[in-house]
């Protein structure tokens, strides 16, 4: 599959989803940048593949089909959008580009919250992120933990296109989660070259995910003990979604501050 990003809004990335002059975007959050590329490109917009209904990722769909009515809209069955054309459920299919992308239900972030992937991608929305995750807004820690655990069983290194650029504040406090892990301190270093240098630091891959985001390996030690060890506790004595919620907390508390991003 031929995938290229469009920076929209403040930190958003649409997905374009190319064969030959066909193409299929995922979460247009703005409508006219990528209306300027396909006129541009002289495009024929097939399909919008919606991950969830927040409107950084929904605004530019009504604007993309009054010039393209006949483009499909594929979103979650719990989507309420009334321009949705197929609504998808854990498990279904669809054809995109020649190729078949199948849907994971991933609520936590929202509850309509789905992904697409096969063995080559994955677009993950804002459930997983290059470093970390979303934020639990209308589920729970409990969905949101089995979800990352879902993204997480996927076996092929698949490329992860996710909804944002956060990686400098994820990667930044990764380290401070796991100050003695050489992998995560590594990609830290090279993210901040990166993005000084005005450098997308996604798509990345899942494997490098699987290594250095505290978010797929909270349940893991050493992560699990440094977590146990911050808010007072056993980390033995603690479930994956506790694990979970209390990694999130930390990382929210920092946030709140604004050092993560420097």
């Amino acid at each position: 599959m031929q995938v290229q990003g469009l920076e929209a809004l403040s930190d958003n990335y649409i997905w374009i989803i190319s064969e030959q002059k066909n193409i299929w975007v995922v979460d247009p959050g703005e409508s006219q940048p990528l209306l300027n590329l396909i006129e541009q490109n002289q495009w024929q917009l097939q399909g919008i593949l919606l991950t969830h209904h927040h409107w950084d990722h929904t605004n530019g769909v009504e604007d993309l089909l009054a010039a393209f009515p006949k483009a499909r809209v594929y979103a979650g069955q719990l989507t309420n959008k009334t321009y949705i054309t197929d609504s998808l459920k854990q498990g279904d299919q669809i054809n995109v580009a020649g190729a078949t992308l199948t849907v994971l239900e991933t609520p936590g972030h929202t509850l309509d919250h789905i992904a697409y992937f096969n063995d080559q991608v994955l677009f993950c929305g804002d459930t997983l992120f290059a470093g970390g995750c979303g934020r639990v807004f209308e589920g729970t820690p409990e969905q949101m933990t089995d979800s990352l655990l879902k993204l997480r069983a996927i076996k092929q290194d698949v490329e992860v296109y996710c909804g944002h650029e956060y990686t400098l504040a994820n990667m930044n406090f990764a380290a401070i989660a796991e100050p003695d892990n050489s992998d995560i301190l590594a990609r830290r270093d090279q993210v901040r070259v990166d993005t000084l240098a005005k450098k997308p630091c996604v798509p990345s891959k899942l494997s490098l995910e699987k290594h250095t985001n505290p978010f797929l390996h909270f349940d893991q030690t050493p992560l699990s003990v440094n977590i146990a060890q911050h808010c007072g506790l056993e980390s033995h004595k603690m479930t994956p979604s506790r694990l979970f919620a209390e990694l999130r907390a930390w990382k929210d508390a920092l946030d709140a501050t604004g050092e993560l991003d420097e």
